[in-house]
């Protein structure tokens, strides 16, 4: 079977973090078995598992800690070498989103040999190693199975600044919102799996997905940055949720201000929405409006390898505004943060 004819995408029900599981279902999973090692002083754990962040973090000494993340997951596109590419990239984006530097990966590759040739495992693993390239570290070993469907992923260590962590639970009210990607590649993913996606928006979707979210670091230094969280299988609401949630805040965001992939409102009318999707809305309904069918697609759709969302005290906005611009990355704040007014976390929608 040749890697150029090859759609991975049409070996595996889901795609890309659209196989994660839901957020109600992750919860039940992990509550009879959560330890919070934060608990005892003596323990080096900086970040655990009780606000559901990006990576664990681990007090080295000398001011800095280390970072240890993992993510994999099923073909979100049909080309071997992207999909490398792009699980490498979406693996990485947690150390970025922690506000580290990436210092180390190993692959995690689970293949149907009878299925899919070994030489096409090689392409998913060249187009990793280059990514890991990019972002200056080594893919440096890994573990593989035989398994009924394709996956891949890697573990990832890092470095960071205590100073300079950023979690997921530090908001305050009064935080501008920025997300430095477009959402709509859960979207796109469907429909390129029903064959109903065009040329040009699959490459669109695909260099979002294999773009470095690099710029974390700069932006965890800056005073004002408050929180700091990659948007991926949850869906931007999912994400935004868990801040809000952690961080005892409200939020109000517009609809008009939030970047989006092209043609995604046609794609939603065809049908080409994820799964998961609904099991995301449905995680966090309580939270949420009443949102149309195509804020509900778009708001929830599960991303792979998404961006950075930020929160930013007032008076950092123009300084995260200019280097997010300077980068060339969506630099118009998308919404806001306020006190919590109700027993739960709430989320308006504006135009």
């Amino acid at each position: 079977m040749d890697s150029n004819t090859i759609k991975l995408t049409q070996f595996s029900p889901a795609a890309g973090c659209g196989c994660k599981l839901s957020p109600e279902t992750l919860r039940e999973i992990l509550a009879p078995v959560e330890i919070d090692a934060l608990e005892d002083s003596t323990s080096p754990l900086l970040v655990g598992n009780s606000s559901r962040d990006d990576a664990a973090a681990i007090d080295i000494g000398g001011g800095r800690a280390l970072l240890s993340t993992t993510d994999f997951f099923t073909p979100i596109v049909d080309d071997p070498f992207e999909f490398g590419q792009i699980s490498a990239t979406n693996a990485i984006s947690d150390i970025y989103a922690m506000g580290g530097h990436p210092t180390v990966a190993i692959a995690i590759l689970g293949w149907p040999v009878d299925k899919l040739a070994p030489a096409i495992a090689s392409h998913v693993l060249a187009g990793a190693r280059q990514t890991c390239r990019e972002a200056g570290i080594a893919l440096a070993g890994g573990h593989s199975i035989d398994i009924s469907e394709p996956i891949f992923g890697l573990a990832v260590s890092g470095l960071v600044d205590i100073e300079n962590l950023k979690q997921n639970n530090t908001a305050q009210s009064g935080d501008t919102l920025f997300l430095t990607k477009p959402l709509g590649v859960g979207i796109i993913s469907t429909a390129i799996k029903r064959g109903k996606a065009q040329a040009s928006d699959i490459e669109l979707a695909s260099q979002s997905m294999r773009s470095l979210n690099r710029i974390g670091p700069s932006l965890a230094s800056i005073n004002g940055v408050n929180a700091l969280t990659d948007v991926t299988g949850f869906g931007l609401l999912g994400h935004l949720t868990e801040i809000m949630m952690a961080s005892e805040l409200d939020a109000e965001i517009s609809w008009s201000q939030i970047p989006k992939l092209p043609n995604l409102e046609h794609y939603v009318e065809e049908g080409c929405v994820p799964g998961g999707t609904g099991r995301n809305y449905a995680s966090i309904a309580q939270h949420l409006p009443t949102l149309n069918e195509t804020q509900l697609a778009i708001l929830c759709d599960p991303q792979t390898s998404g961006g950075l969302l930020v929160t930013v005290q007032p008076e950092a906005i123009d300084e995260v505004a200019a280097i997010l611009e300077g980068a060339g990355l969506p630099f118009n704040p998308i919404g806001r943060l306020s006190k919590q007014l109700n027993e739960k976390a709430t989320l308006r929608l504006s135009d």
